[in-house]
C-alpha cells in the first residue's frame, strides 16, 4: 500500500466570462485534482460558482489536445518550429515590412501572454496589426469611456449592484451570461428592495426577475436612452452643480436627443411604458446601468454607450456607492487585454497612438526600435486585408477567430491565401487548425500562470495547479522565444510570469503622475513570493498606498486633457441594414445560460450539454405557422451574405419578427450551423465591433427524408477535420460516450451504407471496421454496430425518423451487448430536459414533486432536490414551472 496523499488548496480564478470568480482547488501531493469549489473569501464571487465554474473538475482532461508543435501534419520540436518560424517572419519584414505582419489574440490570453504579444508586435516588429476576439465583444465600450471620460475606465465597483435602488439590465441576459452578478443583485433585491429593469428584445430568465422588462426593438437601445436625457432635462433634473463643474457639451447632447414620439416609434415600446421608465430613473437617486453585448455588438454601439454615460453625467449618479454606468465583460481577461493595448488602436497601459507623448514614452521605457507610429487593422478589417494578400504573416493566440467572425465564409477564404498563418492553442480540434502551417501548443487553465482583470477592475491571480500535458508552454514564453531569435535577448529575457507582471506595473506607472487612470506602480517592487501570493485587488495601486477598492469620477478629475468628461451628442441612428422581402425576420444571437463561447471546454462535458444540447433557432410561434415549420424541423437560415442550418424552437419568448441562434456552435460541433455563414461583416465606424444582434434573414423548412444517430464509446475523431456530405449533424457528449445526429439534406433520397459512415466517425478506413449490420432496404432502415475486443464501441442508425433517446441508458452500460442496442430490448423512458446543471435535476422530476404539492416554493424545491442550491442559474426556470403550475390550477 503507498504512502497517503496530502490535500493540496491552491486559490486561482475561473476561466470563463468577466465576473472573475475565485477558485479553490483541491488536490494531493500527487498532482491528482480532488475538488473544485467557490472561493468564499473572493470579493468577486464569495464562494458562488455558475454551473459552467462548479464543473470546471470534470474538464481539465479534454480530447484532442495539442501536447507537441506540429508543421502541418508533421510533429517537430518546439526549437525547429521556433527557428522555422522567425526564418518566416524575417522574410515576410524583409519582402514586405512590418505592415505585412499581424497577430489575433484573446481575451482568453492572461495579461503577461498580452503584454509580451503587444511589445513584440508593436514594440520590436513594428506592426500594430495586433488585433483580439475582444473586438467583438468589448470594443464600443472602449470607445464610449474614451470619448467620454477621456480614458477607457469603468467608474464603479460590484457592490454598486448591491447599493443601488434601481439597476437596469441593458442588453444582457444577465441572468445566464453573468449568474453569480445576477445572484448577488437578486439578494440584494431580498434584503432592501432594488426595483430591476431589463432592456431585451426577448424574454428570458433575466426578465422574468424585472419590476419592469422594455421589450424595445433590436438596436434602438440609442433612441432610448437619448430620449432619457431629454426627459431628464424637462423635469428639471439636470445635476447643474455637477454639469459646471465637470463636464462640457451637455447642450450639444441635448440638441440631438429625441422627444417621446420619435423614441416610441423608434423601439416600438408605447409612450406609458417609456414614460415610465424615465420617471423611474429620474425619480430614483441610486441608479447603476449595466449593459453588455446588446449594446456594444452594434454598427452603433460606441455612442448608444456614450448616450448611457451621457444619462449619468447629466444626473451625477457616477462615482458614488449604488451610482454609475457599468459594462460588465465576456471573456475572463478582456480587461486585462485593454490595459497592455491588445487593441490595435492602443498602446500599453492606456496610452494612445494618437499622444506623441505617449508613442516617446513606451518607445523609451521598452527601448523599442521600430515602434508602431499608427494605428493597426481591426479584426474585420485585417481578415479583409488577408483576402486582399496584404498580410503574408498571420500569428492566432487562444482563439477560433473562424467560429466567432462575422462572415465566415470570407474569413476561410483569408486563412486559406495567408503564406504562413500560425495557431497557438490547446486544442486541435477547431476549423482554424485546419488552415495553420504552423500548431503550437499552449498552456491552458490549471497549466498556466499570471493574471487576469474582471469587470470591476480587479486582478486576480490565475495560479497553476497541474503541470502542462507534454510539450504545452505559455503564450508568453513561445513570443518571447520569438522575441529573442529576432535579435532582442535582453528585451525578452523573462523567466517567468512575475518579471512580466513587474516590468506591466512599471509601465503603468512611468511618468504616469495621476495622468492615466490606470497606475500599478504600487506592485513595482513585488518580490517572487509577493507574487505568488497576490490577494485580488482592484486598481489603480499606486506606489506608496496600499491596494484597495475605489471609484472613479464622483468629484471629476476625467482623463480628457481639460479634466472635464463630455456629454457625446447622439442621434437616433439605424442598424446597417434591415430587413425585406426576401429577409424579413432579424436575427439575435448571444450565448445560452451552461456553454461557453465555441465550446472548447464546456462542450465536453455531459451536465453542460444536457441543458441545451442541440443548435437551435427560436422563433416566435405566429413566424413558425406562417413558415409551416414546427418544433425540432430541420430549418435553412439564409441571409444575403450565407446560410445555416438549425433546429427550429418554437417558444413565444421570442417577439414575432425576431429570431434568436447561439453563438456557440461551430464546425467542430455541427455541419454548417455556425452563426457567423450569415452576418455581414458591418461594424461600427468607431470601434470597428460587428453588429452581431441584428442580421435581416429569411427561414426556411427542409424536409430530410431520414435521419441517423451514432452512439460512441470514445470521442469522436476531430469533427472540423472531416466532412459528410449530404448531412447536417451535430456532436455532444454522453456519460458512457457521445452521440452524433444525423440529417439527410434533400440531396440524399436512399439510406446509404452505413459502414463508411461508421468508420468515419471513429477514424479509420472503412475495411479496418467490420460492422454488425442489420439492414431492411425496403422500410429505409440500416442499423449497424462495431466490437472491439468484446467491448461494444459504436452503434448506428439510420432510418426515416429513429429516436434513439431511449437507447441511450442501455448503450452507457458498458456491459450492454450489440444485440441488445439494435434491437432496442430492454430501453427506458426517453430521459427529460435537465433544467439544474449542477445536480442533474430533470424537468420531470422539478413538474412531479410541484404536481404532488410537495413543493410549493423555489426553496421547497430545493430542499427536495438541490436545483438551484448551487449556482442559482436555474432559479428563473424553476419560478417558471411553479408558476405554470398555478396557471395551470386556476384555468
Amino acid at each position: 500500500m503507498g504512502e497517503p496523499h496530502t490535500a493540496v488548496l491552491q486559490r486561482t480564478t475561473c476561466p470563463y466570462c468577466g465576473v472573475g470568480c475565485g477558485v479553490e482547488i483541491v488536490s494531493n501531493d500527487g498532482g491528482a485534482t480532488l475538488a473544485v469549489r467557490g472561493d468564499a473569501a473572493h470579493p468577486a464571487n464569495k464562494g458562488r460558482l455558475c454551473s459552467k465554474g462548479s464543473a470546471l473538475a470534470d474538464s481539465l482532461t479534454l480530447p484532442h489536445r495539442l501536447t507537441q508543435p506540429f508543421k502541418g501534419d508533421q510533429p517537430l520540436s518546439w526549437d525547429a518550429a521556433l527557428e522555422e518560424i522567425t526564418a518566416r517572419l524575417k522574410a515576410a519584414l524583409a519582402d514586405h515590412g512590418p505592415e505585412a505582419v499581424a497577430f489575433y489574440g484573446s481575451g482568453q490570453l492572461l495579461t503577461e501572454d498580452y503584454y509580451v504579444l503587444n511589445k513584440l508586435g508593436k514594440g520590436f516588429i513594428g506592426t500594430a496589426n495586433v488585433d483580439t476576439n475582444s473586438r467583438l465583444c468589448m470594443a464600443s465600450t472602449v470607445v464610449g469611456h474614451k470619448q467620454s471620460f477621456g480614458a477607457d475606465t469603468v467608474p464603479g465597483l460590484y457592490e454598486d449592484w448591491e447599493q443601488a435602488d434601481l439597476v437596469i439590465l441593458v442588453g444582457s441576459n444577465t441572468a445566464w451570461c453573468h449568474p453569480v452578478l445576477f445572484q448577488r443583485l437578486l439578494a440584494a433585491r431580498q434584503s432592501r428592495g432594488t426595483k430591476i429593469v431589463v432592456l431585451d428584445p426577448r424574454q428570458t430568465s433575466t426578465t422574468a426577475e424585472a419590476d419592469l422588462h422594455l421589450p424595445l426593438r433590436s438596436g434602438s437601445d440609442i433612441a432610448l436612452f437619448g430620449g432619457l436625457l431629454r426627459a431628464i432635462a424637462e423635469a428639471g433634473a439636470l445635476n447643474d452643480a455637477y454639469l459646471t463643474a465637470h463636464t462640457n457639451g451637455a447642450d450639444t447632447a441635448l440638441a440631438v436627443a429625441p422627444d417621446l414620439p420619435a423614441v416610441a416609434a423608434a423601439t416600438g415600446l408605447s409612450p406609458v411604458q417609456i414614460a415610465a421608465f424615465y420617471r423611474l430613473f429620474i425619480e430614483t437617486p441610486k441608479v447603476v446601468t449595466v449593459f453588455s453585448q446588446g449594446v456594444n455588438q452594434s454598427s452603433h454601439g460606441s455612442n448608444t454607450v456614450s448616450a448611457i454615460l451621457n444619462v449619468h453625467l447629466a444626473t451625477g449618479r457616477i462615482g458614488t456607492p449604488g451610482c454609475g454606468p457599468f459594462s460588465v465583460t465576456g471573456q475572463p481577461n478582456a480587461m486585462g487585454g485593454r490595459e497592455v493595448g491588445g487593441l490595435a488602436n492602443q498602446l500599453a497601459a492606456h496610452m494612445d497612438f494618437a499622444s506623441a507623448d505617449d508613442r516617446d514614452r513606451v518607445r523609451r521605457f521598452w527601448g523599442a526600435p521600430r515602434l508602431a507610429e499608427t494605428p493597426g487593422l481591426k479584426a474585420v478589417d485585417l481578415f479583409q486585408a488577408l483576402v486582399d494578400g496584404k498580410i503574408k504573416f498571420l500569428w492566432i493566440l487562444a482563439t477560433n477567430p473562424l467560429a466567432s467572425l462575422p462572415d465566415a465564409n470570407l474569413a476561410r477564404e483569408a486563412l486559406a491565401q495567408c503564406p504562413t498563418v500560425i495557431l497557438s492553442d490547446a486544442i486541435c480540434d477547431t476549423e482554424t487548425a485546419r488552415y495553420a502551417h504552423f500548431l503550437l501548443p499552449a498552456a491552458t487553465w490549471g497549466e498556466k500562470d499570471g493574471t487576469v482583470t474582471n469587470s470591476e477592475r480587479r486582478i486576480s491571480r490565475q495560479r497553476a495547479f497541474r503541470a502542462p500535458l507534454g510539450d504545452a508552454k505559455p503564450d508568453w514564453w513561445a513570443l518571447a522565444q520569438v522575441g529573442r531569435r529576432l535579435g532582442y535577448a535582453d528585451a525578452f529575457a523573462y523567466d517567468r510570469s512575475a518579471d512580466i507582471f513587474r516590468e506591466h506595473a512599471a509601465l503603468s506607472g512611468f511618468e504616469n503622475q495621476g495622468r492615466r487612470d490606470f497606475d500599478l506602480s504600487g506592485a513595482i517592487g513585488l518580490s517572487d513570493t509577493d507574487y505568488d501570493a497576490l490577494a485580488p485587488f482592484c486598481w489603480p495601486w499606486k506606489a506608496g498606498e496600499a491596494p484597495g477598492a475605489s471609484r472613479f469620477f464622483a468629484e471629476g478629475g476625467f482623463f480628457t486633457p481639460d479634466r472635464r468628461a463630455r456629454l457625446v451628442p447622439t442621434p437616433m441612428t439605424a442598424t446597417a441594414s434591415s430587413t425585406s422581402l426576401a429577409f424579413p425576420l432579424v436575427l439575435n444571437t448571444g450565448r445560452v445560460r451552461d456553454q461557453w463561447h465555441t465550446m472548447g471546454r464546456t462542450g465536453f462535458d455531459p451536465r453542460l450539454m444536457a441543458h441545451l444540447p442541440r443548435p437551435t433557432v427560436a422563433l416566435n410561434p405566429r413566424d413558425a405557422a406562417t413558415l409551416g415549420i414546427a418544433e425540432g424541423d430541420l430549418v435553412q437560415v439564409t441571409s444575403a451574405t450565407g446560410a445555416m442550418l438549425r433546429l427550429a424552437e418554437v417558444t413565444d419568448k421570442q417577439p414575432p419578427g425576431e429570431v434568436f441562434a447561439s453563438m456557440h456552435w461551430n464546425g467542430a460541433w455541427c455541419g454548417g450551423g455556425a452563426v457567423g455563414r450569415v452576418i455581414a461583416p458591418h461594424v461600427d465606424p468607431l470601434s470597428g465591433q460587428p453588429e452581431l444582434k441584428y442580421t435581416p434573414v429569411a427561414i426556411s423548412r427542409l424536409d430530410p427524408l431520414w435521419r441517423g444517430y451514432a452512439l460512441l464509446r470514445d470521442a469522436p475523431e476531430p469533427m472540423a477535420q472531416w466532412d459528410l456530405p449530404g448531412f447536417f449533424w451535430c456532436k455532444r457528449p454522453l456519460n458512457g460516450g457521445w452521440v452524433v445526429e444525423l440529417w439527410a439534406l434533400p440531396t440524399l433520397d436512399t439510406i446509404p451504407d452505413g459502414a463508411p459512415i461508421l468508420a468515419t466517425l471513429l477514424g479509420g478506413p472503412p475495411e479496418v471496421f467490420t460492422p454488425i449490420t442489420v439492414a431492411d432496404p425496403a422500410r429505409g432502415r440500416w442499423r449497424g454496430a462495431y466490437v472491439r475486443e468484446g467491448r461494444l464501441d459504436a452503434v448506428l442508425i439510420l432510418g426515416p425518423g429513429p429516436e434513439i433517446d431511449h437507447l441511450l441508458p442501455l448503450f452507457a452500460d458498458p456491459a450492454t451487448d450489440a444485440q441488445t442496442v439494435l434491437a432496442g430490448r430492454g430501453a427506458v423512458a426517453a430521459a427529460s430536459p435537465v433544467v439544474c446543471s449542477c445536480f442533474q435535476v430533470s424537468a420531470a422530476r422539478i413538474q412531479a414533486v410541484i404536481a404532488s404539492g410537495e413543493a410549493t416554493s423555489v426553496e421547497a424545491i430545493g430542499a427536495l432536490l438541490k436545483a438551484g442550491t448551487n449556482c442559482g442559474s436555474c432559479i428563473p426556470e424553476l419560478k417558471g414551472f411553479l408558476r405554470h403550475a398555478e396557471t395551470s390550477l386556476v384555468a
